[in-house]
């Protein structure tokens, strides 16, 4: 690379540059930078990157970057990795680097979506070492295509900074540029984004931890005026508090960095006069007070930043403020929209951002079951109690980001002895009128994005923070109707209904393709994907149903008015805008939407039941060797819904005609387009019959319900998601950040949680088990570099029980054990649920039914049969309690003492 070259790209007088050699076909690095604002202090340009180590000219910040241009082969990209540990280790500034990396960090960092391989996972180490943030890539998902006809993308190109680097650069993300000629994309790292305007109030939880506060809220609450109704006069003290509270705030609690640094102030002058001579009793007095006054300052601190960052999971006052800044920050950066495509049309400006949003939702119209009896509605309609209302109170999280109010749940539960008048007021008004003022249903909607590189608005979730009261009345209401509401849903359905669990739809879906699969069998799995299901379903509807289902006239009347008289502001960066209406849809984050969801699709569930005894469509009829048979058609679980289907055309016909007749009458649209058809054996015209349902063809193995689908249960890459979901989780908590407390915390009740899910129905291959008990190592001992961590103690020794003196941090094989010896229990003790007759009608039942037979032959990718390896230990520790006897085993059940009598008298 010469002057003249970099002169030809056009760059003005004040340009200078570093750069390393192109490597025959291999490309070089060029790095540019405007002398008017960056000084170079040093240069160090190795094999494979190039690192400058710059100095800002207005503030005198040090800091350091370094171009990547990643090698192919795996030997070769050690030597980078080396290299950028050698930086590490010679300077320690603030650190962003960039460039073609050549290797993705995850598996869907890659179109084909293939297995984590080991060059990802040594990247994702590298990058955990020297602790880099990977940044949101706004724009797309991949940043190279390549191959056949451009089919393979990847995500090759990327920025990664440290969290010091980030700390400096507020406000900081990465943008896909078009490309006109390369196979990569130019990545921008850029500030700014959309302005932000002015944030609305919220209660800060901290206040509550200041001495006097909860008397002047006692005192503003009696003080406070208003008239008429009791939701309107509460929402007319509601009003007067806020601008209390911001005046209290202003004039006396202050500014909480301000406060802090002045307490600290006061603290280092008695160190400095206590250097100079000895303090007198009443000086050591005033330097105890400083002491104590700073500690309470640095604790209001951390809780701040605790509600901030809604890492919920790690109590305040272990000195982790830094970790929930942090992550306070994470989560603004990966939430934030930056710009936004409504229609179509790209927006870029904040206000045109928030007039765009209200206008975006679908207009359809809408349709019509076991019934509930009148003893069990007349029980949803009874007067509220106090003990109720508490009762649910008590149950919510205070720390929950507040809704339009402004007024966290945890303001309500701490002022529950001069504020409970009022409520229970509100709460008879709503029994006797039906109704209460609007106010109170207002409702902020911020957008989510479901994945990485959300740029449309259909690719953002709108999440409904609801204003306190109302999200207190509507958690009474979903508590009653949680009573009652596994008497209309039909077994089909497993979500939010007592004693059915997530995990039993997985099971039998497993079963069911292991059936197929076994007994060669040709099937199809469809798998259906309901567009914004929470937002479209058609209130009309939702009455209908209930009327059909027989609950009462004032409950319907208590549901409308939820459901219709919200309004809803946008909240665009945390700036809200204007107001708006809805005429159809849930709110995602209101207590009582999944349950009202549910019971709409109990219509869909027995459209399906209805087809197949019509004999429309076949599903799947399982025949036990004892003579038992059973058909399983589908199973839903709210909008994540399967079918089973026996592989022909016509069926096919008749399904497509049932998701029409349904979406019509519901208002949820089937989006097929996104919806699977898989078939289970050879189906040799399965692209005829997925044309004619309008849907794309999937494969086994495949996900259901986030868990593996047809997977063989040795299969090693059904793993790979938890590994990578741990790894994503430990790229966000930086360890230096957290206490070691705070990282024991973290593992046991965070980390050790990520593969739960799916230990629960899966055993974990032992080399999965290692990779994932290293990371619980590392980042319970290590620092950020390459070097090898020292463990202090041995792994056995911190994973003993704390009763013994250790950590009690869980080992994965023993919680593996102990999920899946679970569902012996549940087999022997639960009722006749879904996922028990399954596996009874396939296995047949042993004895008084308490078990199931052994099972025989093959795996296959059927769960029973490792769940199964189980069961011997599970019967030698559960007993049984006698009633009439009739299904006890006299001589060889663990009935009496603690064996059997066969064991007590050979």
């Amino acid at each position: 690379m010469t002057e003249g070259v970099v002169r030809s790209l056009g760059s003005g007088r004040f340009l200078d540059w570093g750069a390393m050699g192109a490597q025959g076909t291999a490309g070089g690095i060029l790095v540019c930078w405007d002398k008017r604002s960056l000084d170079l202090l040093e240069m160090e340009v190795g094999q494979f990157s190039i690192s400058c180590r710059l100095r800002n000219v207005e503030d005198g910040l040090v800091w350091i970057f370094t171009g990547v241009y990643g090698p192919f082969f795996r030997k070769e990209r050690e030597t980078l990795w080396e290299e950028l540990g050698a930086i590490r280790g010679i300077w320690d500034d603030p650190w962003c680097l960039g460039g073609d990396f050549n290797v993705t960090l995850s598996q869907w960092e890659r179109s084909s979506q293939g297995h984590l391989n080991g060059a990802m996972r040594r990247f994702a180490q590298v990058a955990d070492d020297l602790d880099l943030l990977d940044l949101p890539l706004q724009g797309g998902l991949f940043s190279w295509s390549g191959g056949r006809n451009n089919q393979s993308w990847a995500r090759l190109d990327r920025f990664l900074v440290s969290q010091s680097w980030l700390d400096l650069f507020k406000g900081v993300v990465q943008c896909r540029l078009s490309r006109p000629t390369s196979d990569h994309f130019p990545i921008l790292l850029k500030g700014g984004g959309l302005s932000r305007g002015p944030s609305p109030f919220r209660f800060e939880n901290m206040w509550l931890k200041t001495e006097g506060f909860k008397e002047l809220l006692r005192d503003w609450w009696q003080g406070a005026g208003g008239s008429g109704r009791a939701s309107f006069r509460l929402a007319s003290k509601l009003k007067a508090m806020k601008e209390k509270i911001k005046a209290w705030n202003r004039d006396v609690f202050g500014r909480l960095e301000v406060n802090k640094s002045s307490a600290l102030q006061q603290v280092e002058f008695w160190d400095r006069v206590e250097d100079e001579r000895g303090l007198t009793v009443g000086e050591t007095e005033l330097k105890n007070e400083a002491k104590e006054n700073f500690k309470k300052w640095v604790l209001l601190e951390e809780t701040h930043w605790r509600q901030v960052s809604r890492e919920l999971w790690l109590k305040e006052g272990n000195k982790n403020t830094g970790f929930f800044h942090r992550m306070a920050n994470a989560h603004w950066r990966n939430n934030s929209v930056d710009r936004i495509k409504i229609n179509g049309v790209e927006v870029v400006e904040e206000q045109e951002v928030r007039e765009g949003i209200p206008g975006w939702r679908v207009d359809i119209e809408g349709l019509h079951l076991q019934r509930l009896n009148h003893n069990e509605a007349e029980a949803l309609e009874l007067p509220f109690t106090e003990e109720e209302i508490h009762s649910a109170l008590m149950e919510m999280n205070g720390d929950k980001a507040p809704g339009l109010d402004g007024f966290t749940v945890a303001f309500w539960q701490f002022c529950w002895d001069f504020v409970k008048e009022e409520v229970l007021e509100l709460f008879k008004e709503f029994h006797d009128q039906n109704s209460f003022a609007r106010s109170l249903n207002t409702t902020f909607l911020v957008l989510i994005p479901k994945k990485g590189g959300a740029e449309d608005l259909g690719d953002f979730r709108p999440i409904s923070l609801l204003g306190g009261l109302y999200k207190l009345l509507a958690k009474v209401l979903a508590n009653r109707l949680k009573q009652v509401i596994g008497k209309v849903v039909s077994a089909d359905q497993n979500a939010f209904v007592r004693g059915r669990q997530i995990l039993d739809a997985s099971l039998i879906a497993n079963e069911v393709v292991d059936y197929w699969q076994k007994r060669k069998e040709q099937g199809l799995v469809c798998k259906l994907d309901i567009e914004k299901a929470f937002d479209s379903i058609n209130w009309n509807f939702l009455m209908k149903v209930m009327t059909k289902m027989g609950f009462g006239s004032r409950w319907l009347a208590w549901i409308w008015w939820c459901i219709s008289s919200t309004t809803f502001s946008i909240l665009v960066n945390g700036t809200p805008a204007g107001f708006f209406p809805s005429s159809r849809g849930l709110r995602q984050g209101d207590p009582i939407s999944p349950y009202l969801f549910i019971l709409g699709m109990e219509v869909l569930s027995a459209l399906i039941n209805r087809a197949v005894k019509g004999g429309f469509i076949s599903g799947c009829r399982l025949r036990g060797s004892g003579g038992m048979e059973m058909n399983v058609s589908h199973l839903l679980f709210a909008d994540d819904t399967i079918i089973f289907c026996e592989a022909r055309k016509e069926y096919m016909t008749y399904l497509g005609w049932i998701l029409a007749w349904f979406e019509v009458t519901s208002g949820l649209k089937i989006n097929l387009a996104k919806s699977e058809l898989i078939p289970v054996g050879e189906v040799a015209d399965i692209e005829d019959m997925a044309v004619e349902l309008g849907c794309r063809v999937g494969v086994l193995p495949s996900k259901y319900l986030g868990l593996p689908l047809g997977a063989h249960h040795k299969a090693l890459s059904m793993w790979d998601g938890v590994e990578e979901r741990m790894r994503r989780r430990l790229a966000l908590w930086k360890r230096q950040y957290l206490s070691k407390g705070g990282r024991i915390t973290l593992i046991k009740s965070t980390l050790a949680n990520i593969p739960i899910y799916q230990l629960s129905l899966f055993r974990m291959p032992k080399s999965v088990v290692k990779r994932l008990e290293k990371f619980q190592r590392d980042f319970l001992w290590g620092g950020g570099s390459l070097e090898r961590k020292i463990h202090l103690i041995n792994w056995e020794v911190v994973c003993t029980q704390k009763e013994k003196g250790s950590l009690g941090i869980r080992k994965i094989v023993l919680l593996n054990k102990v999920l899946l010896g679970k569902w012996i229990w549940r087999f022997a003790s639960e009722k006749e649920l879904l996922w028990k007759k399954v596996v009874g009608v396939k296995y047949g039942l042993e004895g008084f039914s308490w078990r199931t037979n052994e099972a025989r032959g093959c795996y296959g990718v059927g769960v029973w049969k490792e769940i199964m390896k189980e069961a011997n230990w599970c019967w030698a520790n559960m007993e049984f309690k006698v009633g009439r006897g009739s299904r006890v085993k006299f001589w060889t059940d663990h009935w009496c003492g603690n064996t059997t009598l066969s064991q007590t008298f050979p």
